[in-house]
């Protein structure tokens, strides 16, 4: 094979989030697939390479499971990635962070600072607490 094509052999497929889960309580699979295909349960992906749990748990903290050597293999091979894996990636250290987290990043800095900024429906815990 050429080095071109040894590239781009999965040129067709990217990283996505897969929603599983109960109505209220949703939990993602990080799943390879083909980019044509939507997002659904009955369509299989080709491989399933983490798991992303984005409700806080009792540590408040949020789980990502990610299988690092599949996800090297597919990044080398030219998988495309789509943007909320991209951030999940960038937060845990595989890619760069993406760009859309640092201004989440400082709209919540701003937030903290700021009451005029601060959305109503949003309870922060001030460290006076």
């Amino acid at each position: 094979m050429s080095e071109l094509s040894q590239a781009a052999r999965y040129g067709r497929y990217c990283l996505r989030l897969s929603r599983w889960g109960c109505k209220n309580r949703p939990f993602y699979h990080i799943v390879v697939a083909k980019k044509s295909f939507p997002n659904r349960h009955y369509i299989d992906p080709v491989e399933q390479v983490g798991t992303f749990d984005p409700l806080p748990n009792a540590h408040n903290e949020k789980l990502c499971a990610l299988n690092l050597e599949r996800l090297q293999h597919y990044i080398a091979g030219g998988v495309t990635i789509e943007v909320p894996v991209a951030q999940l990636l960038g937060l845990a250290g595989l890619l760069p962070n993406h760009p859309s987290t640092y201004s989440q990043a400082w709209r919540n800095r701003d937030a903290i600072d700021n009451d005029s900024t601060r959305r109503t429906n949003v309870i922060l815990k001030s460290s006076s607490q």
